[in-house]
């Protein structure tokens, strides 16, 4: 049964509708609330950067790609802790309180005070994590890429069989983690993130430092996409990755699968 599950895990791709394999579902079905051996909290990391290079445009992390995929994962129990590459308090995108999502995520004192003040990556111990997840916003394309502390904490994170996973310019924060064997994390795994098309549709082609479609093919990603704005999720291993900001809940949803998955093998 374990092969079973976890070629299932392997192979997982959600697209579309984002809906998470019946199947998988039913093989790790758990209370939303209280999932036995829960003992680890999941760690978000948010961009510090505020401009969109020299155009005046003020950015950051996009709200609803951390509020959407904190409400599942906060829903089924897990506690989140934020960290950006400055620390401190993390520059806000996409501020739009009209979404509940949205709202709820703003309005909870305890986090709205966590992502406020993010931790540095020096007071992060990786150990304390069963999964990271990088939250887009354009900011991310300037700050996640060469930060080496980060990349260390997902590394870890991932080689003690957690969880890594990413959304729209998120994955930024992927191209830079080596693992132990020297391999890029996504090299031959499949992927996807903001587009180049998507890119070029808000007209920063130009303005971002690089394109991250183009990056990701470049150190080996098998990079799969959807159409302009269509939410995508794909799952390969223990790598979860979404789109654009339609896509976030979905990621959230199969960090969630995974974590459940993990937890019943431990078992």
């Amino acid at each position: 049964m374990k092969k079973t599950l976890l070629k299932i895990a392997t192979g997982l791709m959600v697209i579309a509708g984002c809906t998470v394999s019946a199947v998988f579902n039913k093989a790790t079905a758990q209370s939303k609330r209280s999932l036995p051996g829960m003992e680890k909290k999941i760690l978000f990391v948010v961009t510090s950067h505020a401009q969109k290079g020299a155009t005046g445009q003020s950015t950051g992390y996009y709200l609803a790609e951390v509020a959407h995929p904190w409400d599942v994962l906060h829903a089924a129990g897990y506690e989140i802790d934020f960290v950006s590459p400055k620390g401190g308090k993390a520059p806000v995108d996409g501020f739009n309180l009209e979404d509940p999502v949205n709202k709820k995520f703003w309005e909870n004192q305890v986090y709205r005070r966590k992502v406020e003040n993010t931790l540095k990556p020096s007071q992060v111990n990786a150990s304390q994590y069963a999964a990271i997840f990088f939250a887009g916003g354009h900011g991310a394309m300037w700050d996640f890429k060469d930060d080496q502390e980060i990349a260390e904490i997902a590394r870890e994170i991932y080689e003690s069989n957690g969880v890594v996973s990413a959304v729209c310019h998120g994955p930024a924060g992927l191209v830079n983690i080596k693992l132990s064997n020297g391999k890029y994390l996504v090299e031959g795994k499949r992927i996807n993130a903001f587009t180049n098309e998507e890119e070029a549709a808000v007209k920063l082609e130009n303005v971002v430092p690089f394109l991250l479609e183009s990056k990701l093919i470049e150190l080996g990603a098998i990079f799969e996409k959807s159409g302009l704005w269509q939410k995508r999720v794909v799952v390969d291993q223990r790598l979860v990755t979404g789109q654009n900001p339609a896509s976030a809940q979905g990621v959230g949803e199969a960090m969630l699968e995974l974590l459940k998955y993990n937890i019943s093998t431990k078992k």
